[in-house]
């Protein structure tokens, strides 16, 4: 019975490493090199490094993370926060580690499509069990918060516009925001194919007695919807609430840390591989 929590335990780390590594050697190896990024707090720390002149990417990330982490402590959920802590750490860690190797010397297109491929691989390994990498995922979560009928992917899209853009500004060069652009979709792309494989979802169905208090952190903290109806128990007759929520795989371990948190005695399934769209 211990085997099941170490083993998840031991392939969170290694998703975390892994994904983190890969997420580096594209970012060190292809995108720098090239004056390119993929939005986010790196995309910043990239631009200050070159504004400054000094310092390592990844410090700079760790630091502009730190208020975003303070502010978020206790507006997030102790999983969610606890998660992209690590991953933050893990990732500004190993881009600063990994800054040295030397990089080959590839077309700007070439750099594009190798780094992009690479830190959408990378994310998406992050992302499977759960884990994020902090910077722009808080941000958008926490404004989603004030801004509640909007989407997150809208929020963080408009952060990385931003990014790209200054990216052109800062290296005086409106082919650096192009290319960027291109490199971010890849990678959107990339991580995508990794969390969701062939456009399939999994659906969980969760009965709590405190429904109300689960359905509210699943929005807070996955912004899913949830739907969920009456029914009775066929032995005892009880009348029991059953959430239902579809949500992408990297999702489910979150939803079980939301689970652990509001109502460890909760059951709850999760059926994978179920098709989701419409017309």
């Amino acid at each position: 019975m211990t085997k099941k929590p170490v083993w998840n335990i031991l392939r969170y780390f290694a998703l975390l490493v892994v994904g983190n590594a890969l997420f580096s050697l594209g970012f060190n190896l292809f995108l720098v090199p090239n004056s390119l990024n993929v939005g986010g707090l790196s995309g910043i720390a990239m631009i200050l490094q070159r504004v400054l002149g000094k310092g390592g990417i990844g410090l700079y990330t760790a630091v502009m993370n730190v208020p975003l982490f303070v502010i978020g402590y206790r507006r997030l959920g102790r999983g969610f926060f606890f998660g992209s802590l690590l991953g933050m750490a893990c990732n500004s860690l190993l881009i600063d580690l990994l800054a040295g190797l030397p990089a080959p010397q590839v077309e700007t297109m070439l750099g594009v499509i190798f780094g992009g491929v690479l830190t959408g691989a990378g994310l998406g390994l992050v992302f499977l069990p759960g884990a994020t990498t902090g910077g722009t995922d808080i941000l958008a979560r926490l404004l989603k918060r004030h801004f509640r009928e909007v989407k997150m992917g809208y929020v963080t899209l408009a952060i990385d516009t931003c990014v790209l853009i200054l990216t052109g500004l800062v290296f005086r060069d409106i082919s650096k925001t192009l290319y960027s652009a291109i490199t971010l979709f890849i990678c959107s792309r990339v991580l995508d194919a990794v969390l969701y494989g062939l456009d399939y979802s999994s659906v969980a169905l969760i009965i709590s007695d405190r429904y109300e208090d689960v359905y509210r952190a699943i929005d807070k903290q996955l912004d899913r919807g949830v739907t969920y109806w009456t029914a009775h128990g066929a032995y005892t007759g009880d009348e029991v609430q059953v959430l239902c929520v579809c949500l992408s795989k990297y999702e489910i371990g979150t939803l079980q840390q939301v689970m652990q948190e509001m109502d460890p005695k909760a059951f709850f399934i999760v059926q994978e591989g179920v098709h989701t769209g419409g017309n």
